[in-house]
């Protein structure tokens, strides 16, 4: 697999375009980023979100038109996608695809993975895709997504916390900010975000 990561707008946030198999899924396409994805695909299959807000989906509906692919989206964060209170501007998308929490998708072999991890949004969720695991803005290297927003949870944010404390496997972690890092690295300071939340 080969990623491609660019950090997209104020908030640099990263959209990542993995390609495994021939097969390119763009991960997060936030502001403006139509024009990088577009000149770095070959075989574009399909667009996910790991959640709903705009600084992660604000190209979703452009590349939806312009590469003629469907849009998978959290089911709990779909509503987020037409909520402008944010960004006046927010160009509205709307999924093909509503992903259930926990859904796995098959692509010709290759098997994509949502694993809903909620509290920083209703529906945020990590995405697996073989070695690799696209973890939005749930875990960040050294640090976590924030629960004091609208339809965040702290409560859930710490179920979710204990739930990514006992998985039981490594993958190298690509989050919405930032840099690289592994599920064993940020396992280690879980304790410390679920008793200081």
């Amino acid at each position: 697999m080969t990623i491609k990561t660019q950090p997209m707008g104020e908030y640099q946030t990263n959209c990542y375009i993995a390609t495994i198999d021939g097969k390119d899924f763009i991960i997060d396409p936030g502001v403006d980023a139509t024009k990088w994805v577009i000149e770095n695909v070959t075989n574009p299959v399909a667009i996910f979100n790991t959640h709903g807000h705009f600084d992660h989906v604000w190209s979703n509906d452009e590349l939806q038109k312009k590469l003629n692919i469907p849009l998978y989206t959290p089911k709990g964060d779909v509503m987020l996608l037409g909520d402008s209170s944010w960004k006046a501007d927010l160009p509205p998308s709307k999924p093909d695809v509503e992903v259930e929490p926990n859904q796995e998708f098959d692509f010709d072999g290759t098997k994509v993975k949502f694993r809903h991890f909620p509290g920083h949004c209703p529906g945020c969720s990590t995405i697996e895709i073989g070695d690799v695991m696209f973890s939005g803005d749930f875990i960040f290297e050294r640090s976590i997504g924030r629960c004091d927003f609208p339809y965040s949870s702290a409560e859930d944010m710490k179920t979710s916390l204990q739930k990514f404390k006992e998985l039981n496997y490594d993958k190298t972690m690509y989050p919405g900010h930032g840099a690289t890092t592994t599920i064993k690295q940020e396992q280690q300071y879980s304790d410390y975000w679920i008793a200081n939340i």
